[in-house]
């Protein structure tokens, strides 16, 4: 790899380091590429990306950025996974990882904050993006519902009374 190469390799990861909800860091020796597929492409369906990367030119990157803090944990051979959704990349490294024992998270960074293994692990348990939106739009489609449920009763209610009424005449 020339300067070149290497000093386009450093502006892609500080991208990746300013724009990313969140930044998680594992050693994956002992994967094998298989292996590696997998988590590339449940990470891809989550909405984030796995990049390994030389830990001196992540280093370099890292200077100056909010997660600069992370820099202690590039040591051996580590792959970054991260995603722009604060949850979908710890969820997806967690899952990874009780699946996989040679898949073993050092830490990370959500922002400004290092996270080490337990915070990785918060994160994960933590809801998505998604599930919280969905979880407000029940909020607020339950109340709707329950007026429609209760206009709506009467009506059907009255409609049982009279039917009950004209069978009783014609039964007379």
């Amino acid at each position: 790899m020339d300067r070149a190469q290497k000093e386009k390799v450093v502006e892609e990861l500080g991208q990746i380091f300013e724009s990313s909800g969140v930044v998680v860091v594992a050693h994956y020796a002992g994967l094998t590429v298989a292996e590696m597929q997998d988590l590339r492409a449940r990470m891809r369906a989550a909405g984030g990306s796995v990049r390994v990367a030389k830990n001196r030119l992540a280093k370099i990157a890292l200077e100056g950025k909010p997660c600069a803090s992370i820099a202690s944990l590039l040591t051996g051979m580590t792959v970054l996974t991260y995603s722009e959704d604060p949850v979908a990349a710890a969820k997806v490294a967690e899952a990874f990882a009780k699946d996989n024992s040679k898949f073993e998270i050092l830490g990370g960074a959500m922002g400004e904050t290092a996270l080490d293994r337990a915070g990785v692990k918060a994160v994960s348990d933590m809801p998505s993006r998604e599930e919280l939106i969905a979880s407000i739009a029940a909020c607020i489609g339950a109340p709707a519902s329950n007026i429609a449920g209760a206009i709506g009763a009467p009506a059907s209610n009255i409609a049982s009374i009279l039917s009950t009424i004209e069978e009783r005449a014609e039964a007379a």
